[in-house]
């Protein structure tokens, strides 16, 4: 029975996850900061560990003899300080990278983000994981993953402990916290399509993203990343329009250019940060790159190398997130 020690078990990944270990035959201990998430992770079939990322000493001690661990936790707000995204992501990573090197774990996957190669607003289609990476000063979360990614790589041991990184898209699916963001700024009128939605997008579901993931830890050969996707692209609109409606909401047909809306979320940025608002601006540049330009991604790689296939197809997805 392989044994597995995974951070960020309380998230929106991470729970399917553990779940999918689990009933794969995998050995489960799981890291979470509330007690009272405890019951929540026994109840998933994982053994609960309480800890946090600041601490090797207690990292050590929860990964224990795991033989791998997967690396999930991370600070995922499109709107904060560069010290928190520093914190929780390059620091968070270099402490449990470091606690699975002492503790003799095998293999160690993170789950990083497909925008690491993102940079100035510019249509990006097919990208390969050969992209060169990208850490623009108004995008802390994709900065903060993409010096994390470096530590993940870096680590990688031919004698000793192999490193593998999912990268991924937009991640969706049932519960997907971002919809419930988005709805509030429908029903507040504050939603607007960027370029008329019409940007292309590739997505994952997140039974597809740990699937890979799995995949990476049985399979990979070391120091490698890999996107991950669903297989089909599709424009903005088509996506988040269709998301939107399994929860009986329609965000209208109003857009706004995207050259209008670059400046009106650098000046809402500016605005948030001078005057020291409570919330996030309702539109950051960070937010507006991620969907407001064509970036599609090649998961040739995973498919050729690990043998990854999208196990939840679109529609499934979809008629999932309408029965929850």
């Amino acid at each position: 029975m392989t044994k597995a020690f995974v951070t960020g078990s309380t998230g929106f990944l991470g729970g399917r996850l553990i779940r999918m270990l689990v009933q794969r035959g995998w050995q489960v201990r799981a890291l979470h900061r509330s007690p009272a998430d405890s019951a929540r992770l026994k109840a998933l079939g994982a053994e609960p560990v309480q800890g946090a990322l600041d601490s090797v000493a207690k990292l050590q001690q929860g990964i224990g003899d795991a033989e791998v661990v997967f690396h999930a936790a991370a600070l995922f707000k499109l709107w904060g300080t560069h010290e928190a995204f520093e914190r929780a992501n390059v620091d968070g990573t270099r402490n449990v990278l470091a606690a699975a090197k002492a503790q003799g774990v095998k293999r160690f996957v993170q789950i990083g983000a497909g925008a690491v190669v993102m940079g100035d607003g510019k249509p990006m289609l097919g990208v390969t994981e050969d992209a060169p990476q990208t850490f623009p000063k108004w995008a802390p979360y994709t900065a903060s993953k993409g010096r994390a990614q470096k530590l993940v790589l870096a680590a990688d041991d031919p004698a000793g402990m192999r490193t593998a990184i999912i990268l991924p898209p937009m991640i969706w699916g049932a519960g997907m916290p971002m919809i419930h963001e988005t709805i509030k700024n429908v029903q507040a009128g504050r939603f607007r399509w960027p370029g008329g939605g019409k940007s292309l997008m590739s997505t994952a579901h997140v039974e597809n993203i740990c699937h890979a993931a799995v995949l990476a830890a049985e399979r990979a050969t070391g120091g490698r990343t890999y996107f991950v996707t669903d297989g089909q692209d599709r424009s903005m609109r088509e996506m988040m329009g269709t998301l939107l409606a399994t929860q009986g909401v329609d965000a209208g047909d109003k857009s706004a250019p995207l050259g209008v809306a670059w400046l009106m979320a650098t000046v809402m940025e500016t605005v948030w940060r001078t005057f020291r608002l409570e919330g996030e601006p309702p539109l950051t540049r960070q937010m507006l790159r991620l969907v407001g330009y064509d970036f599609t991604m090649s998961d040739r790689r995973a498919r050729e190398e690990l043998g990854y296939a999208p196990i939840v197809t679109w529609e499934e997805g979809v008629e999932q997130m309408r029965t929850r």
